[in-house]
């Protein structure tokens, strides 16, 4: 059972995907779904439109100081849809903002860092893992 205070993030890769809602209210519904049968409450939503090769998202720090404000957990449709990068994923948790996937919901922190790690490392590896 989902409960607490929750900041929704929602990141669309082009503007055309945010437009077009393409992605975008497949995340939503994720979330909700997620959500659905508990005592919570979802103080904001933030959408973005920006790849998830890139750091710098404005739209994602203000969700972050939106958490630490409501005292909230920061949920992600997919963990692929805040970032593709350890590093990044990493520095979140170093921000002391907890985060949950949907598509994960029981993965804790340091399950979603290790996981974070495997394409990175995937990519480095010239056959693969």
């Amino acid at each position: 059972m989902t409960e607490g205070r929750f900041i929704a993030y929602y990141r669309v890769s082009t503007a055309r995907q945010g437009r077009s809602g393409l992605g975008l209210e497949a995340q939503q519904r994720t979330v909700r779904d997620y959500l659905n049968g508990g005592s919570w409450k979802l103080a904001g939503e933030f959408t973005e439109v920006e790849s998830g090769k890139r750091d710098d998202r404005p739209v994602l720090a203000e969700a972050l100081a939106a958490c630490r404000v409501h005292r909230a957990t920061l949920v992600i449709a997919k963990l692929d849809r805040l970032a593709r990068d350890a590093h990044f994923l990493i520095g979140l948790q170093k921000a002391g903002v907890s985060f949950r996937a949907a598509d994960m919901p029981e993965a804790n922190e340091m399950v979603v860092g290790i996981m974070a790690v495997l394409p990175q490392a995937q990519r480095a590896t010239p056959h693969g893992m």
